[in-house]
Parts: structure tokens; sequence; C-alpha cells
């Protein structure tokens, strides 16, 4: 089986054909830096990571490009209030963005540019749309020019949206438009704007608009054409409408399939900081929910569906996890870890089937049950082959308890040896109390233990210890 995808512009499921065998090109629109990531802006990094794995598991070579936006109309609103310069809010987020994205296991991209980094290629494309007459500079001395939406008949056919239908573009004064459905391309300088956050043009000193920004990216990146563009639902319109509308115009045939994943929302309200309602990796850990659990909540999700965000849906998930985490660990000091293994029909048909990771799940479970019965059993070779094809889906989804990127490395996990260490001593000191037949000296520390949610459980290898609650 191929692999299907559902395309946005087209309202179906697809087979993908690379635009150039064995290998892919992936546009994902970031974040625009205004503010730190919230877990809702962290769902489309995984969704996407998952996506790219994939793809490199089918044997593609995958150039992965996630751009960020650094100048935006929100990020200068952030730094008037503030007082500080744009770029310094822009790069203070971004670190903060990077370091979730470890967090979480998100592999980096092949390259990661910022808008800012790019005004010249927004400036050939503003141009030759002007040239071809798509695009004209306001006549009323702003220095704004604007993308003539009416000179596109397509305009709209992403979206499903009539022209005749739409309201303003809002991104600008509509004094200098032609049409109030016009979009700027670039914006003239203001004097109540921030004064470096602006680059000389042939149309005065100014700024780019948002939606120019992801194509000129795109076209540095991926070229004329590339496979894949991706984004969040809340994209489609207007920026990916727009991104579509201006790359063409500008003879850019642009991406072949538009791969959009539903949003995470509380309380059926999109999660956000002007809202209020913005929840981060800090507070997810405050609940005692690791970012390996978190991650595998995102992933347990089909990406197109609508998360709504419950404290008790998350916990369900990191239980879930824990219970797959404590057969690879039980396996793991029964067989070691060995290698990755094949990965089952079933999982692949679920994941060649618009990455229906639901159903890929179902099957990780079903092959974990026969470990965990073999477990009892004693059945050493059916332990070491239902761990290595259950690490191969976990590894798929990014949350295999044995990735390096979840045993060491991070800076939680700079804590591991001190917490091994005391853990040690303390099992220790049972032991010698079982060892004298103290039985409630022993009870008490597994007690004490368990109550700093540290699970002890005698096997037959010796004790160990997990974090979290006993299955």
């Amino acid at each position: 089986m191929t692999l299907r995808l559902y395309d946005t512009a087209t309202r179906s499921v697809r087979d993908f054909v690379p635009r150039e065998a064995g290998k892919v090109g992936v546009y994902l629109c970031g974040l625009t830096l205004q503010a730190p990531p919230h877990i809702g802006h962290l769902r489309s990094g995984v969704n996407y990571d998952v996506l790219r794995r994939w793809l490199l598991a089918a044997g593609f070579e995958v150039t992965f490009i996630r751009n960020v936006t650094d100048i935006d109309d929100k990020i200068l609103v952030r730094a008037i209030d503030q007082g500080r310069p744009f770029w310094s809010i822009a790069y203070a987020n971004e670190l903060i963005l990077a370091e979730a994205y470890r967090a979480l296991n998100v592999l980096p991209p092949t390259y990661e540019p910022r808008a800012t980094g790019h005004i010249p290629e927004m400036h050939q494309l503003i141009a030759r749309l002007i040239e071809t007459g798509h695009a004209y500079p306001a006549t009323d001395g702003s220095g704004d020019v604007y993308f003539d939406v009416a000179s596109w008949p397509a305009y709209g056919s992403l979206s499903g949206q009539s022209p005749e239908d739409m309201q303003s573009a809002g991104d600008a004064p509509e004094r200098g438009k032609r049409d109030p459905r016009d979009f700027a391309l670039w914006k003239g300088a203001k004097p109540e704007e921030p004064a470096d956050a602006y680059w000389p043009s042939p149309w005065g000193r100014g700024r780019p608009g948002w939606h120019i920004e992801c194509s000129a990216m795109c076209w540095r990146y991926l070229g004329a054409e590339f496979d894949i563009h991706g984004g969040g639902l809340d994209l489609t319109f207007p920026h990916h409408e727009n991104e579509i509308a201006q790359s063409q115009a500008a003879d850019l045939p642009f991406a072949r399939y538009w791969v959009h994943h539903g949003l995470l929302s509380i309380g059926g309200a999109k999660m956000g900081k002007s809202l209020g309602n913005a929840l981060d990796l800090d507070y997810v850990a405050a609940l005692g929910v690791r970012p390996v659990e978190l991650r595998y909540y995102y992933a347990a999700a089909h990406y197109r569906s609508r998360i709504d965000y419950s404290e008790d849906a998350l916990r369900e998930a990191a239980v879930a996890y824990r219970r797959i985490e404590g057969f690879v660990q039980r396996a793991a000091e029964r067989v070691g870890g060995g290698q990755l293994g094949a990965l089952p029909a079933g999982f692949t048909a679920a994941m060649d089937d618009d990455l229906n990771t639901s159903a890929a799940l179902a099957v990780l479970h079903e092959v974990i049950r026969d470990g965990n019965t073999a477990l009892t059993a004693g059945d050493d070779v059916t332990v070491r082959t239902t761990l290595a094809a259950a690490r191969a889906m976990l590894d798929i989804l990014g949350v295999d308890p044995l990735d390096p990127a979840w045993t060491g490395g991070g800076r939680t996990d700079d804590l591991r040896g001190v917490v091994d260490s005391l853990i040690a001593l303390a099992l220790e000191q049972r032991a010698q109390a079982r060892s004298r037949k103290d039985w409630a000296a022993a009870d008490a520390v597994r007690d004490q233990l368990k109550q700093a949610g540290v699970v002890v459980e005698d096997t037959p290898q010796g004790p160990r210890w997990t974090i979290g609650e006993q299955d």
C-alpha cells in the first residue's frame, strides 16, 4: 500500500507521489514569535515530525523546512508595549521554542529560516507580481504594495470560498487599496512603529507582509515546486490561500499537496495567550506529566482531528504510555534492548492510510499484550520479537523509551544519576531490612518511595523502580 494523504486543495485523500522519485520536500509554517509557545503550538511540531519519520522510514530523502516569523504586526505591538527591540523578543521566544521541540524529541529541521533573512527574495517576488499585473504600489504615499485579488480568478480555491463573499483583508488601511480584499505584500514605514523594523525597497522603506514571507522561503529552499506544504487548519485562509495566489501568479507552481492539522482547543475555544488559556510545558510538568507522555498524547489522536484539552485526558494518555514503557523496560531487562524490528503489516497499513496513528497504536497495544504474556510465560524468543516490533513502532511515533532522547541528554535527565544513586541507597536499605526479616522496615522504605512517586517492583532479577503508578 502506498502512502495516502488528505489534500486540502482537492478535499480528498490522494496517493502521495513525490515530484522527484526518492525525494520529498516539505515546508511547515512555523511560529510567529511574539510570545513563547504553548502546547497548542507544539502539536504542530509533533504531528509533522511523525509525518517526516514515516517518510524517512519509507526510504525517502526528506528536505524539511520549518520557518519562524520574526517580523510581524503582533511582534511590533509587543516591542512597543515592552519597550524592547522587536528582534530581541523574537529571538528570546525562538530559543524557548527550540528547547520545547528538543524536549518533545522533534527532529531538527533541515533548515529553519527566519523571515528577516529573506528580504531580497521577497523583493524579487513582489517585483515579478507588479510586472505581471498581479500587484500594485499604493498611490496614497504609504509605501504599501498590494496583491490584486481580482487579477487571480482561482483565488479562494484552497479554502472553498468565493471572493464575492469575502470581507476586507484587514491587514492595512483600505485607503491605499483598489479592493478591500487585496492583501499587503509590502508595508511602508509607519511613524508610530519601531524605527528599526524596516528595510529599504524599490517602493520605499518598509517591511514585508506576513504572506509573502513564506512564499519567498519556500522558493529559496525548495524551489519553484515542492511536495508538501503543512500548517494548522486556521492558516488555510487567509495565509495559505494568499501564499498560493501570490506564488502561482509569480509563475511558481508551488505545493503539490496541502496537509493541515487540527487544532488543540481548551473548553471548546482556541488556545492562545490573548485569551489567557495558553498552557506551556512547565504547566504540564507541574501536573507530573513528562514530555514523552505529552508527545504520546498528541500522537494518540489523528493529526486532522481537533483535540479538546483536558487534564483527565492528558493523565490517561500518560498512564497508557507508562504501561508501554513498563513493558519495554521489563523486556529489555530480560533480553536486552536489541535492535528495532520489522514493522507489523497492520501498523504500516494504518500509517499509510493518511497517518492513522489511532489505528497504528491499536496494533502497538496488541503486540505489547503478546509481549506481556510472553514475559509471564518466560518465553524469551517471543519477548525479543515483540520488543523489537514495539520499539520500531514507537520509534516512528518518536516515543521509544530506549531512545537516547528520553534516556539522557535533556535538562531533566541531568538529575537522573543523582536520583538513581539516592533510590539505589533506599533499595539497599530495604534489602538489608528484608535480609534480617524486618518486614516493617522494608515496607516502610517501599511506602516512602511510593509517596515520593517511585514505584518499586520485585522481579526475579531484583527490585526495579519506575516513576508513576503501579499498573
